[in-house]
């Protein structure tokens, strides 16, 4: 993967840690490194009302 942006739903600096988690846990799932860069977007409501965050990955394949 080439490019992550995230969008979290009412971001606060404290949340960074259970974000970093989250995005860890993601890429040891699937098998890949962990995203730099990463952009992080704080947003007041995402595209669906029941989710916290939404993200948009650009991939690169050779």
């Amino acid at each position: 993967m080439a490019k992550l942006t995230i969008y979290v739903v009412d971001w606060t600096p404290d949340k960074m840690p259970l974000l970093g988690e989250g995005v860890a846990r993601a890429a040891a799932k699937l098998g890949v490194d962990p995203v730099k860069p990463i952009t992080l977007l704080g947003v007041a409501a995402p595209g669906e009302p029941d989710l916290l965050l939404e993200d948009e990955a650009t991939a690169v394949i050779d």
